[in-house]
């Protein structure tokens, strides 16, 4: 199960994306690594992990 943090910051970061009105394309709770990794953005070109602890990041796409 995710943890308070992670719900709070998953929260968050929906609400950013909805308010640049950036698609959601792929929300997943990785249960074996404990994070959540969401796909967003029109060209499906923005990869947020977030962590345990809540801190998020954007993951970098090695083909640009």
């Amino acid at each position: 199960m995710p943890t308070d943090k992670q719900k709070d910051t998953v929260i968050f970061v929906c609400q950013l994306l909805s308010n640049l009105l950036q698609p959601i394309w792929m929300f997943r709770y990785d249960s074996l690594y404990k994070y959540i990794f969401i796909i967003a953005g029109r060209e499906e070109n923005l990869e947020i992990t977030i962590l345990e602890n809540g801190i998020w990041e954007f993951n970098e796409n090695d083909e640009t």
